[in-house]
């Protein structure tokens, strides 16, 4: 009797009702004491798997319909998780500015806030409250010295920096973000700018951080701090003017107000809340530039509106692994660029083809529980095979955001087995504050960049030139809502550009509804040019094409109106570039390989293989290549700080060996 009860009980929990509990019992008096004992053991282990087994994560909404039509037009959505067309402006009633998601932040934890290291040492922290105070000093100091709107920032990712930010919000001031890479030039221009506009320049020029304590100026803050109470800003404030460098022409100033960067935060939290909970115990690895909205973004949603902790890397690239592993990250904003690293690393890492086969086998059976909303790293596989992977990034991350720039299939839906983590791409740009659409946790698929966030509106609208028409649900992307920024600092000329009559943003990019309610990025409207037989060709299409190519770390497609076909700069990736030229019975140094001309037939043949299996159109595929040894960088002035290509300065850098590459016969 006791053992029926029991089996009874566990049954339950296994969750057998009615007539399939009924037919179990009318079985139990013909089984022998051993046979009930088997049952038992059965159901036991029956009931633990059931109880320990891994759960779907729970998405926001239906990932078959992720966006509503506006209006009844289907060319134009907005995220299903509104109830109407009315957009999210703020998330939390009472934080509606920047300063007032930080003081969200140090209510809920006074613990640590912001924190460096020394090399070789482990991170020190400095204290919401700490922050707070020391932003006032700076900003009671700033206001005694008569900066009364503009502030620039010129410094690398440090504490610092956001206590600058800080004591600008503290105060009404909008921050001005400075950095090397705009150039001479651009910067001159901006400074002149600022002439008629106030700005007040602070230049840093320190290197490593080295000091355990803050040290701002506080030359006459203490003395004016009781004179100069905050002063705190109102939504419609501007918080900060965002100089894009962007790949021609003079920066422009993008002003981007508190409503702005309230509404896009907000609009993020709404996606992931249900699934992702932040909480003070969070990390976020800062190395992204700060002076531009996707790292500031990061920071300001999901680490200091949540009382959570960012730690800086020790500003050289080259030590940012060391400062992951030391640091234990639980968020990690990242790069395309970064993530295509670690992709090659982890298959470099390979050294035999059974290692090869079972790295393979893993991540198609984690693929296979992504499929089903499963996100862990605690399956045998992780154990087995991915442990050395997740702990190089700390082995603490559980969400990652990868952003500006597009990122292979491949390697996203790679990663998101490897890493054990949530994994989400979105799309934007600075004058959208950042985002404006957000693939959604639980969702496997790839080739998009997910549905409108609940701030925005996206439409597309037709670009007869390239052949994309709304009413086939492609055209240039455009964007309205109340994180659209309010236009270009001085400059009403290309404000009007960028924003219409209507208050719709164009992006310049061209983008393709799916059935699902996503949006992919397929084009590029501004960088095409035309052939001289009438082709429209767009460049940065085919190089993330050929950005699959095994060989291939970089690529620049070049094209001539007065040519009938297009050439490339490509940089081989330096890791596997001189074992797959050796597969292929040549040998030599990484340089040698690179000027060797039948190396280079190899790769373009490799390049047009990939080409024609993607769907490259004939003109579409490079007729010559020059391979170049050394990166495209920041540093020598051909990526812009966002890594993307300044297209104008690579064509000026390879002006000859593109005229030469015209010049041979083909």
């Amino acid at each position: 009797m006791q053992l029926q009860e029991w089996l009874r009980s566990l049954c339950s929990h296994a969750g057998l009702k009615g007539s399939e509990a009924e037919e179990l019992w009318s079985l139990l008096p013909s089984l022998s004491t051993s046979s009930l004992l088997g049952l038992g053991a059965l159901a036991s282990l029956t009931v633990y798997w059931l109880l320990t087994r891994p759960q779907p994560v729970r998405p926001p909404c239906d990932l078959q319909a992720q966006s509503v039509a506006v209006g009844g037009d289907p060319s134009c959505r907005r995220s299903a998780l509104l109830k109407d067309d009315n957009l999210l402006e703020f998330y939390y009633d009472d934080i509606r500015t920047v300063y007032e998601m930080f003081q969200r932040g140090l209510r809920i934890s006074d613990g640590p806030c912001l924190g460096y290291r020394k090399p070789g040492q482990p991170y020190e922290w400095i204290s919401y409250s700490e922050v707070a105070q020391q932003a006032q000093w700076m900003g009671s100091g700033m206001i005694a010295k008569g900066c009364q709107q503009f502030v620039g920032v010129y410094s690398p990712n440090r504490p610092e920096w956001v206590i600058s930010e800080m004591a600008c919000y503290t105060y009404s001031m909008a921050l001005v973000p400075l950095y090397d890479t705009l150039g001479t030039e651009a910067m001159v221009h901006i400074l002149n700018l600022g002439e008629k506009t106030s700005l007040k320049v602070f230049i840093k020029k320190e290197g490593p951080r080295q000091n355990k304590q803050v040290r701002v100026n506080r030359e006459n803050s203490r003395s004016h701090i009781f004179r100069c109470l905050p002063q705190l800003p109102q939504p419609q404030d501007l918080a900060v003017v965002c100089f894009t460098s962007g790949t021609t022409g003079k920066p422009k100033g993008a002003m981007i107000t508190h409503g702005n960067i309230a509404s896009n935060t907000s609009s993020v939290i709404k996606i992931l809340e249900v699934c992702l909970h932040f909480h003070l115990l969070d990390v976020s690895i800062s190395y992204l530039p700060l002076a531009h909205m996707f790292e500031r973004m990061i920071q300001v949603l999901t680490m200091y509106c949540y009382g959570a902790r960012v730690g800086f890397f020790q500003g050289d690239v080259s030590l940012l692994m060391d400062d992951i592993k030391t640091l234990k990250p639980t968020l990690f904003p990242v790069v395309p660029r970064i993530l295509n690293r670690i992709y090659d690393k982890i298959l470099g890492s390979v050294t035999s083809p059974l290692q090869g086969a079972l790295l393979h086998y893993a991540v198609g059976r984690k693929q296979a529980e992504l499929c089903r909303g499963i996100v862990r790293n605690n399956s045998l596989w992780d154990k087995l095979v991915f442990k050395k992977i997740q702990a190089s990034l700390g082995g603490n991350l559980r969400f990652a955001l990868t952003a500006s720039a597009p990122i292979s299939c491949t390697v996203l839906s790679f990663l998101r087995a490897t890493m054990g983590c949530m994994i989400c791409e979105g799309y934007g740009q600075t004058e959208c504050t950042g985002g404006c659409t957000f693939s959604l946790i639980g969702d496997s698929s790839t080739g998009h960049v997910g549905a409108p966030l609940p701030c925005a509106m996206v439409k597309v609208v037709d670009i007869p030139d390239m052949n994309y028409f709304a009413k086939n649900g492609e055209g240039e992307i455009c964007i309205r809502g109340p994180s659209v920024f309010k236009g270009y600092l001085k400059d009403p000329e290309r404000t009007a550009e960028a924003l219409d009559s209507d208050g719709w943003l164009h992006t310049g990019d061209v983008g393709q509804w799916l059935p699902n309610g996503t949006l992919r990025i397929i084009d590029r409207k501004k960088h095409i040019f035309k052939l001289c037989q009438g082709e429209y060709v767009a460049p940065e299409k085919i190089e993330n094409v050929y950005m699959r190519s095994v060989p291939v770390l970089q690529v620049f497609v070049h094209g001539d109106s007065l040519q009938s076909y297009v050439v490339g700069i490509v940089v081989p990736d330096r890791e596997v570039f001189v074992e797959w030229a050796k597969e292929r019975a040549f040998v030599g140094s990484y340089q040698e390989l690179c000027h060797n001309p039948d190396v280079k037939n190899a790769v373009l043949e490799d390049m047009r293989a990939v080409g024609k299996e993607a769907g490259l159109k004939s003109f579409e595929q490079v007729k010559e290549l020059y391979l170049h040894p050394e990166m495209f960088s920041i540093a020598n002035g051909l990526l812009t700080p966002t890594l993307k290509s300044r297209r104008a300065d690579i064509r000026r850098v390879f002006q000859e060996q593109l005229a030469n590459m015209y010049k041979t016969p083909i």
